[in-house]
């Protein structure tokens, strides 16, 4: 193999290196690929990879690796940069994607520099868990999360506060930090398992969203200013929620692989 086609693309700012998997017909180590590319001071920089593979019950399939290599089960701005990326190859404006959570629909809005696109993000999932503070809540989305409303973004170390939540759950857990501004608003930062401080979490923003709206804080749709942008959330208290925000092309390039066992 000489080389592997990469598109480089963010979602407010949670950026992914994306590759086209659904013709590939030879193997490489993709955990190691993962941390590989995903280095800012060694390969193309991004806070995971993206794999659009072929499915049998979904226009794709979206594999989601981590900076760290490990794979997650769901990514929400990644999965507008899918969608955009099959609009792109000609696979229409509307979609079907299979994910680790589920198969989810995807629906261009506009298109431009920055594609809007909405997405199904999946069914939030309240959990009792023992949390050591009073105003947080477990969302499972996709993938799990903890969201802690403050005051302001910087009344804790989201760093640290990570950290030792990943000591009380086993599995590890996306920590958020939220503030209530009013009804319509939500601000937040995101911690993600695997890769750190993120400027951007889709699935985070709609488990603060829901948490938000559970609590009487807010009320559907939310706007969840994050620092990468700004994302629409809309969730009726019971079904599924919907994400929309924005998908960026940044660049396409060409980047070694490396021959082992797929995974």
């Amino acid at each position: 193999m000489s080389g592997v086609a990469v598109t480089k693309m963010h979602g407010a700012f949670n950026d992914f290196a994306v590759i086209d998997r659904r013709n590939a017909d030879e193997a490489f180590d993709l955990h190691t690929f993962a941390r590989r590319i995903c280095d800012r001071r060694g390969g193309v920089g991004a806070d995971g990879l993206i794999l659009i593979e072929p499915s049998k019950k979904a226009n794709a399939r979206m594999r989601i690796f981590n900076a760290d290599g490990s794979e997650a089960e769901m990514c929400g701005n990644g999965l507008r940069c899918a969608a955009r990326f099959l609009c792109e190859a000609g696979e229409g404006d509307r979609f079907r994607i299979e994910t680790a959570a589920g198969v989810l629909s995807a629906e261009v809005m506009s298109q431009g520099e920055t594609f809007t696109i909405r997405t199904q993000i999946g069914t939030p999932h309240f959990e009792p868990r023992a949390l050591p503070f009073a105003n947080a809540a477990y969302v499972e989305i996709g993938n799990p999360h903890v969201a802690i409303f403050e005051k302001s973004l910087d009344a804790i170390d989201l760093k640290q506060t990570a950290a030792k939540l990943q000591q009380l759950l086993p599995n590890g857990v996306n920590v958020h930090v939220v503030v209530a501004v009013d009804r319509g608003r939500l601000d937040v930062r995101h911690w993600e398992r695997g890769v750190g401080l993120t400027q951007a979490c889709g699935t985070g923003a709609a488990a603060c969203a829901a948490a938000a709206l559970r609590f009487g804080l807010a009320e559907s749709p939310v706007a969840v200013h994050v620092p990468g942008g700004v994302l629409a959330v809309e969730w009726d208290g019971a079904g599924e929620a919907f994400l929309t925000g924005p998908a960026v092309r940044v660049f396409d390039t060409t980047v070694a692989a490396l021959h082992a066992a797929a995974v």
